[in-house]
């Protein structure tokens, strides 16, 4: 155990910055976490303890991305800062601002907070989604391979709410710190979409993908795939970069595999038996996912993306850092088996 601290977590409620608080609590450090209500507290306890006993290293602090109060108060005295904590949602909001407003706005709280209180790092949770290329063609989105020196385009009207949400939060980051007096240095995890099992009930919105492949709310398998990351890699990578000198001012795709749903859904077969049945097995035509994407916003983010094969290599974390991410078939068993053990399912 190495342990130190206080580390802040933000956003300690949420899937990664649960896992975040899990590891650094594993290995020794103190830990603050924030919540946008104390009453949250029970059942953020709760849902880790399966995982580590806490004891007196863990407290909360009550702090919201869209308000001042209480960011300073939980960041002084701390060595480190994670801020985790982003807004998600499962479809594209009719109004942008809902996303970009809290997540930019709420960056430039965490990180003033962290440096007035003169940590040594700041280690930003930004996503692939602030890392990837204008394409301009189906082909090109097919064999688009991107690294940390890509920046996604803005000025692209292609750019979803999510997509802008997380590129000005992070480029709000740089800003600030690279802007700063003090000796706080700066690094961004941005990982693909997370997998790996959940604590509760309450889950994010990247595992509903396995969670409406196991309860049978879809229909069918769409033509879509992704790049997927283990939430507990995830979390590791956050503190390699919080810890090693020459993860200063450094980006850190976090992905492994690119898996087509249908992928999945043939894994979840093969493996769980019974407790797949419910799968679907029906390649569902790109047609019909358009016309369906005219009425569910849920849809209607995606379905651009049918058939396109965007990859991401983490070649940067593994040879900087020393991360060694899981196999996608233990990331994908494992979020499916929590699922089912919680009861989601």
């Amino acid at each position: 155990m190495t342990g130190q601290g206080p580390v802040l977590v933000t956003g300690g409620s949420g899937f990664i910055g649960s896992w975040c608080v899990i590891e650094l609590l594993r290995q020794g450090y103190t830990v603050r976490t924030t919540v946008r209500s104390l009453a949250r507290e029970g059942a953020v306890r709760a849902a880790i303890a399966g995982a580590v006993d806490p004891q007196d290293r863990l407290t909360f602090h009550a702090a919201e991305l869209t308000a001042d109060a209480g960011w300073e108060q939980a960041a002084d005295g701390c060595t480190h800062v994670l801020h985790v904590a982003s807004p998600v949602v499962a479809a594209e909001p009719k109004n942008a601002d809902a996303l970009i407003v809290p997540a930019r706005d709420g960056t430039r709280r965490v990180v003033e907070a962290a440096l007035k209180a003169g940590v040594t790092r700041v280690v930003l949770t930004s996503s692939v989604a602030a890392a990837s290329p204008r394409v301009a063609t189906r082909a090109d989105a097919r064999g688009s391979v991107s690294d940390e020196t890509v920046w996604t385009d803005l000025d692209d009207p292609r750019t979803g709410a999510y997509a802008r949400s997380k590129t000005l939060a992070e480029r709000t980051a740089w800003e600030l710190v690279r802007g700063s007096v003090g000796a706080t240095t700066l690094a961004t995890i941005n990982p693909s979409l997370v997998l790996g099992p959940v604590l509760s009930r309450d889950f994010s919105a990247s595992v509903q993908l396995v969670e409406r492949l196991l309860s049978g709310r879809v229909p069918g398998v769409p033509r879509l795939g992704f790049s997927i990351v283990d939430v507990r890699d995830v979390a590791d990578l956050h503190i390699r970069a919080m810890t090693a000198p020459q993860a200063a001012d450094q980006r850190f795709i976090a992905s492994t595999e690119f898996a087509w749903i249908a992928d999945l859904a043939v894994l979840l077969r093969a493996r769980l038996g019974d407790a797949a049945r419910k799968v679907p097995t029906r390649k569902v035509p790109d047609l019909v996912i358009r016309l369906a994407a005219l009425f569910d916003r849920s849809l209607a983010s995606v379905a651009p993306r049918l058939g396109d094969r965007r990859t991401f290599t983490s070649a940067k974390a593994q040879q900087m850092l020393g991360w060694r991410p899981r196999p996608l078939e233990e990331t994908v068993l494992d979020c499916a088996r929590s699922l089912i053990a919680t009861g989601a399912v």
